[in-house]
């Protein structure tokens, strides 16, 4: 008999077909708020089960789910969705997806770079608004990222896969770590270990923090007024590493020229002071998000759960 699966939100065919090839699946196919009764529901008889960034397992939870599930994967890298604490007392596996989606991630930053840079968005709402009135030298200037400064905070895997992006478009490539990377894995970047130095050495910060009580509000009005006066903010990582009502302020007042943001703190809420400001690109939570890298996720999730399941040691297990 094929042990029980269930999966909580729709998923690519690829991933589909596997996990019915290889388990008896139940496929929840929630879409909007994660509702934890009917997951808990499913869960009966189940060995695993597969969830996502936007399901909300806390330790809460994790104390009701029955003794015969064994692991939860998640379709992410990120799991501070998860109480990774009550898991592992619970005796609960965890595994995720690394490495599949660094360079989709790095290619959003960087299409978030380049809209808010060249005022992409503004421009594209300007002629679906019929509002254009034909070429004019100064109608519309942005700003060119050849020869600025990428500040790149936390450089993992996404960063790493950015850095060499960014250097082909002519920019210098600076870091900020806890710690500093071995000269291979810097690739010709510049760590900085004092905070206040790298801040203030960024044209472009590039955030990718995990989430988690340690990063959040990472940035704030004390960090803002660091930065170079005129920069570009993008965060592809967590929302919960920027206090919204300092960055909405920065950019109002010019402080910040703009900023392009993927991820919020309470998705799929978006803070209204973003909405009525031109100078920043708002996406929705695209970072991953490409046919190739959604099906190497599932995939990855697969195969750890196959591995927990079959007592081997799994490489993508956080718990």
């Amino acid at each position: 008999m094929k042990p029980r699966l269930v999966v909580t939100r729709t998923m690519p065919e690829a991933v589909v077909a596997r996990a019915i090839a290889d388990y008896e699946t139940h496929f929840l196919d929630i879409e909007g708020r994660f509702g934890a009764d009917k997951f808990l529901a499913a869960l009966v008889g189940a060995s695993a089960a597969l969830v996502t960034p936007a399901d909300r397992i806390d330790a809460g939870l994790i104390a009701r789910i029955p003794a015969c599930v064994k692991v939860i994967g998640t379709f992410s890298v990120g799991t501070d969705h998860i109480d990774l604490a009550a898991a592992r007392g619970r005796g609960l596996a965890v595994v995720n997806t690394p490495d599949v989606l660094s360079f989709a991630t790095a290619e959003l930053a960087l299409t978030l770079m380049l809209m808010a840079v060249r005022r992409a968005g503004e421009g594209e709402r300007v002629v679906r608004a019929l509002g254009w009135k034909g070429w004019t030298p100064n109608f519309m200037l942005g700003t060119s990222l050849e020869g600025k400064t990428l500040g790149i905070l936390g450089m993992g895997r996404i960063g790493q896969a950015l850095a060499p992006i960014a250097r082909g478009l002519s920019m210098r490539v600076i870091y900020h770590n806890r710690r500093r990377l071995r000269p291979d894995l810097e690739q010709g970047a510049v760590f900085h270990a004092e905070e206040a130095d790298f801040l203030g050495a960024c044209d472009v910060l590039s955030i990718h923090l995990p989430g988690g009580a340690a990063t959040r509000h990472w940035l704030n009005a004390g960090r803002i007024a660091r930065i170079r006066p005129g920069a570009i903010v993008v965060n592809t990582g967590r929302g919960a590493t920027i206090d919204d009502d300092a960055l909405i302020a920065a950019l109002v007042s010019g402080r910040i020229a703009a900023a392009g943001l993927d991820v919020f703190a309470e998705e799929p809420a978006v803070p209204s002071g973003y909405l009525v400001l031109e100078n920043v690109v708002l996406l929705p939570h695209l970072g991953s998000a490409t046919r190739e890298t959604r099906v190497a996720m599932g995939l990855l999730a697969l195969d750890g759960i196959d591995a927990v399941l079959a007592g081997r040691a799994a490489a993508s297990r956080v718990v």
